[in-house]
């Protein structure tokens, strides 16, 4: 019973990458992300806060 092996096709385990070529004409450094990020916070706390 525990014998029988099938064999399935690779499949690289689902890591598949569709845009590998893939540039937008925006782009935001990671830096600006989490200052946008930490400036949220900021403004969320002084909405709580005051409001």
């Amino acid at each position: 019973m525990a014998q029988d092996k099938i064999q399935m096709p690779q499949s690289g385990g689902g890591l598949v990458r569709y845009f590998d070529n893939y540039h937008t004409k925006i782009e935001i450094s990671p830096k600006t992300v989490v200052f946008m990020i930490v400036a949220v916070i900021i403004v969320e706390i002084l909405i709580h806060a005051l409001g």
